[in-house]
């Protein structure tokens, strides 16, 4: 198994909460990380149709059967949602020890279970890996971004257009599989399995067309009602689509930061997927050589290095505090990172070699903010400092 780096928080969590929920995209990690750090843990799948058989019509014998053990886990609770409402009473009462939930957010999150294990729970997210736990070296702390000395050891990593046509999910990684043929299965799973089972998606044919037009618009100003129009379905439909796609950790969104320089700002979020393999597969791109023309390149690369800094929080038990800024003018920054007593402006350049006019947007907000360093990252191999602001490469970023 490859190292988390979410391990410490997990382990950290499990005992002074009664529960801890650890979400996130299928295929992510979640079953692995929580049977490594807890080994001794009872371990019960609720993808078993017995077990949820058990758990569905005789909650208090299912959870009885787990008394003896120091702790348990139940993967995939998403199936036995009437579970948590039982669950509360044990919690209460102290009848078992930890327990740790895993499954899809959509589903943890949803108004039944928050109240059921409202002050009595955390919640944990585990992304695809990071290229710190690919490259197996310890993960940048979000608070000391940028690091001054930017060169970290670990394992080589492949080249950036393999791991940009890859992704990060860890069955691609870890066992060699065809990115291209695993993330056609994944959609189908996805759309299939989670898609199915929930309300107001009656068109799977058109909701997968939907999916395939967002992946188009990665890195782009987020317009439902265009995004809609193409896909022929309402305004409405295109935005509970859209949420159902970030709670099932497909996409998310950057929203613009709002900072009075009496200019007036843009306030539609910029569109990012999560992953750049599952992306690459959307648009068609079968090879890691089919991105060194591709036209969207430059964003795909800019939405990887925005999920990179997302797990730079996520994977240390933090909400992300990223957003972006561009004014009516047209003139942006990709990411600002809120440290709360600073601001770190971030430009994101898919090109290999650094230019004098990747640092316009840096010097521009600069110029109206007050705060003249930054950070830009590239897709070339050297870290540095030019012109007052930070260089770093693609693979120091996170």
């Amino acid at each position: 198994m490859i190292p988390r780096t979410l391990h410490q928080k997990l382990e950290e969590l499990a005992g002074p909460f009664p529960v801890v929920f650890l979400t996130g995209p299928r295929q992510s990690g979640k079953t692995t990380l929580s049977r490594t750090v807890f080994p001794s843990f009872a371990y019960v799948s609720l993808e078993d149709l017995q077990n949820r058989r058990d758990a569905t019509e005789d909650p208090r014998g299912f959870l009885d059967r787990l008394k003896g053990a120091p702790g348990a886990v139940l993967d995939e609770v998403q199936r036995t949602p009437d579970l948590f409402s039982t669950i509360q009473g044990y919690v209460d009462d102290k009848r078992l020890g930890p327990l740790i939930l895993t499954g899809s957010q959509q589903f943890l999150l949803s108004e039944k279970i928050s109240q059921s294990l409202a002050g009595r729970a955390a919640v944990l997210e585990l992304l695809p890996l990071s290229l710190a736990e690919l490259g197996r070296r310890d993960a940048l702390d979000c608070e000391a971004f940028p690091p001054e000395s930017p060169e970290h050891a670990g394992d080589a990593l492949p080249e950036l257009d393999e791991i940009l046509f890859q992704g990060m999910y860890p069955a691609v990684h870890g066992h060699g599989l065809d990115p291209y043929t695993w993330y056609d299965g994944y959609v189908r799973t996805y759309v299939e399995r989670d898609v199915r089972s929930l309300s107001g998606v009656g068109d799977l044919e058109t909701f997968t067309r939907f999916i395939g037009l967002c992946a188009g618009r990665s890195g782009q100003l987020l317009n439902a009602s265009a995004l809609g129009s193409d896909a022929g379905v309402s305004h409405v439909t295109a935005k509970k689509w859209l949420s159902i796609l970030k709670a099932g950790y497909v996409l998310d969104f950057l929203n613009p930061h709002f900072q009075n320089f009496s200019k007036r700002l843009i306030k539609s979020p910029k569109l990012h997927f999560l992953d750049t393999g599952l992306l690459c597969h959307l648009l068609g791109i079968r090879q890691a050589a089919d991105l060194r023309t591709h036209p969207l390149r430059g964003a795909i690369f800019e939405s990887f290095v925005v999920s990179e800094l997302r797990k730079l929080f996520i994977h240390n038990g933090e909400r992300p505090r990223l957003f972006f800024w561009r004014d009516s003018r047209g003139r942006e920054v990709d990411v600002l990172i809120d440290l709360g007593s600073r601001l770190i402006p971030v430009e994101i350049k898919a090109g290999a070699t650094v230019a004098s006019d990747f640092f316009k947007g840096l010097d521009g907000y600069g110029a109206l903010s007050g705060r003249r360093s930054g950070v830009l990252v590239y897709g070339g191999d050297e870290s540095y400092r030019r012109k007052g602001h930070h260089v770093l490469s693609w693979k120091n970023c996170t």
